[in-house]
């Protein structure tokens, strides 16, 4: 797989909480240079980002991030507030109480409201893996499948792990054929990336790839 194929698939994020524009400017002018796929970067940061690349590369934000427990509507209106922005691709992270409570309904109703509120750009739906059973895995695949959205993501990258080959073969496994997949979160070499991408993943998040290439 040459590096090409790779870029095109990966989201070159940088989501530090000390995170600067001098450094989301240079994520952007990376991302420009080699034709990522998008780049993920905090909500505050999008607006001056897409005044800066304008249409030549696409900008992708989080909500409800990391931890997932803000309330529907405060995700509805990030996801509103960053698509104005300029955003065209949202990373939303579930509420993993409510899954761990098995309530299925208020889990699946959320990605819903989150999804209309993208009004046609792209939802990528983070289950946190690395906290879940198998079991719960599985539902999640049903539930982002019900739900609708572009793709099912493993991890943030900010809890205790990222995502795993098993994972990525589990949820290529159980989501609905029109859902994608991305593995985020620990992806520590090209050949790393090369695995995850054989074994199913649409995309890629880390911040560490360009560097690794560009070596």
């Amino acid at each position: 797989m040459n590096k090409i194929d790779i870029l095109s698939k990966t989201d070159h994020t940088l989501l530090k909480q000390t995170a600067t524009w001098e450094q989301i400017k240079q994520i952007c002018d990376d991302g420009m240079k080699y034709q990522v796929a998008s780049i993920c970067i905090p909500p505050c940061f999008v607006k001056k980002a897409k005044d800066y690349v304008k249409d030549k590369l696409n900008i992708c934000t989080v909500i409800g991030f990391p931890n997932g427990n803000t309330t529907t509507e405060v995700k509805v209106f990030e996801t509103k507030d960053a698509i104005t922005n300029g955003a065209e691709e949202i990373d939303m992270v579930i509420n993993l109480g409510a899954l761990k409570a098995k309530n299925y309904s208020y889990v699946e109703n959320e990605i819903k409201e989150v999804k209309e509120a993208c009004c046609g750009k792209v939802l990528k739906v983070i289950i946190e893996t690395c906290l879940l059973t198998n079991e719960e895995k599985i539902k999640m695949c049903k539930i982002v499948t019900n739900a609708k959205a572009d793709y099912i993501k493993t991890s943030t990258g900010f809890s205790i792990a990222g995502a795993t080959f098993e994972d990525v073969q589990l949820m290529r496994k159980y989501v609905g054929k029109d859902v994608k997949v991305k593995a985020a979160g620990g992806i520590h070499s090209i050949e790393d990336a090369e695995k995850f991408i054989e074994l199913g993943a649409d995309r890629l998040g880390t911040s560490r790839l360009i560097k690794l290439l560009e070596e």
